[in-house]
């Protein structure tokens, strides 16, 4: 996920993004915990991305109250 292609999308569909990122991290966390997760990068990359888009949708709520 790239920050840029975040930059383009509404503040709407950010937070889609971030609650379905959100769905997604526990369902690894579940897997993880009961040692079915066999790639446990992605515990990291998804740590990453949720931090993307809460980043980027900080910004756009930022610029709205300026």
């Amino acid at each position: 996920m790239n920050a840029l292609e975040l930059r383009e999308k509404t503040l709407d569909e950010l937070n889609e993004l971030l609650f379905s990122l959100r769905e997604e991290q526990f369902k690894l966390r579940l897997q993880h915990s009961t040692e079915q997760l066999g790639q446990t990068h992605l515990l990291g990359l998804n740590k990453k991305d949720i931090a993307r888009v809460k980043t980027v949708r900080d910004e756009k709520v930022g610029d709205r109250s300026s």
